[in-house]
């Protein structure tokens, strides 16, 4: 099972996700915006990082391309829900700057597994 930290400003979708990948064997560690996020980071190892895009301080976007300085490789899913054309906006813009896959909220527990599951077969990059 993986190491996996989740950043997310919902506190309910917050406990949602680690309640459902700890239930699977995952180690989950929580952060509530993207500078809590950087920081845990820096100081633990992570197999994955689950981020929202839009939250307070710091978004997403800046959030993955602090991740990728310190640590290139590490797996990272993007998710939004920020109203159509706009998520679909933020999803692409979270593709540019790194991350591994993207989800759509509102999306199924299952789909978030098999999300984890084809992220973490993946090889790390060069």
């Amino acid at each position: 099972m993986a190491n996996i930290l989740i950043i997310e400003d919902n506190a309910a979708l917050r406990k949602m996700l680690t309640n459902a990948l700890s239930a699977e064997g995952h180690v989950i560690v929580e952060a509530s915006d993207g500078g809590e996020g950087v920081k845990i980071f820096e100081r633990e190892d992570f197999d994955l990082v689950i981020t929202d895009i839009i939250m307070p301080r710091k978004w997403g976007i800046e959030t993955i391309v602090n991740l990728r300085q310190t640590r290139p490789h590490v797996r990272v899913i993007a998710m939004s829900g920020a109203g159509r054309g706009r998520s679909e906006d933020l999803l692409k813009a979270a593709w540019s700057v790194g991350a591994d896959a993207v989800l759509t909220k509102p999306f199924t527990v299952k789909d978030l597994r098999q999300t984890i599951a084809s992220v973490l077969q993946k090889k790390p990059g060069p």
